[in-house]
């Protein structure tokens, strides 16, 4: 398996994660908005990160991993507390309380602040064209937000607040998990932060315990899909490509979210997206295109 992977080029390693992460995403806008019928918020947190928790720390005993460099620990402790475990109670709170189309626009203001909070901290560079993709998928975003928006009053003041507290976590997460990548492997900084966070949602350990034998069956298997893929697996993949590629580079790539989630509901839903909806999708897709292309002069000198 490891001969195999090491043939291919190492560009196509990396789209490859990003393209399972933003996928897998993806799908946990729909698996939360199930699942969170059943578990409060904090329930729901725990339990997704105990099930990752488990799928890692397998994946560290089978390949025989250590504990990461001393380095990396300020980088596991800041995105395991912050992302994994603040962004994840926001999240799941928050999209109690207002649509999944205000939900994943308020959401998806966290690239642009992954983005300014990269260049402030760790000295990325903005390029124009980054700048740009980030701003046609932002508007895409609105679209797919405005155009997914029930329009029934179902907003609050407070869910609003708690997306966007989600995102300022994700984007602080990402950047702190940034530096802690140059000490460790994906596994260990994602395996670790996953601890970390697991044991900081200890406190809603009480709801999980009330709440699991009371809750049917399908929203008990969303909160396990929730911990295995779009946790446990994605954020490995999603470690793997930040560690070759700038954080605000690939933060851009996750304005593809909300086009994968209208085609997911497309397929396997049947709900038909409305003409509105489709626009923003595109136009996500083409602020990703435009934000991760490169002038044609450095992308000839590649070649």
């Amino acid at each position: 398996m490891k001969s195999r992977l090491s043939l291919l080029p190492p560009g196509a390693l990396t789209a490859g994660a990003v393209s399972f992460t933003v996928f897998a995403w993806a799908s946990a806008f729909v698996s939360i908005r199930s699942a969170g019928s059943a578990y409060s918020p904090g329930a729901l947190a725990l339990g997704r990160l105990l099930t990752a928790s488990v799928v890692l720390i397998t994946l560290l005993l089978v390949r025989r991993v250590g504990l990461p460099p001393r380095g990396a620990w300020r980088g596991i402790l800041i995105s395991g507390l912050v992302w994994f475990c603040g962004y994840t109670v926001a999240l799941n709170w928050g999209e109690r309380l207002v649509d999944a189309g205000t939900a994943a626009l308020l959401v998806n203001t966290g690239p642009i602040l992954m983005a300014l909070l990269a260049a402030r901290l760790l000295g990325e560079a903005l390029p124009p064209r980054l700048l740009a993709g980030m701003g046609v998928s932002f508007v895409g975003a609105v679209v797919v937000g405005l155009s997914m928006s029930g329009g029934g009053g179902s907003t609050s003041v407070l869910g609003v607040v708690l997306c966007l507290l989600a995102a300022v976590a994700y984007a602080s997460g990402v950047v702190a998990q940034k530096p802690a990548l140059s000490f460790g492997t994906p596994l260990q900084i994602t395996a670790y932060s996953c601890l970390t966070g697991a044991v900081a949602c200890l406190p809603f350990a009480g709801q999980l315990v009330a709440e699991v034998p009371e809750a049917p069956l399908s929203a008990t298997l969303n909160m396990v899909y929730l911990g295995v893929v779009p946790t446990a697996l994605a954020f490995i993949a999603w470690t793997y490509a930040l560690a070759r590629m700038p954080a605000g580079k690939l933060g851009s790539t996750t304005y593809a979210v909300p086009a994968v989630v209208v085609l997911l509901s497309w397929v396997f839903l049947g709900e038909v997206p409305a003409w509105l909806t489709l626009l923003g999708g595109v136009l996500c897709l083409a602020g990703v295109a435009v934000a991760r292309s490169r002038p044609l002069a450095a992308a000839r000198a590649a070649a």
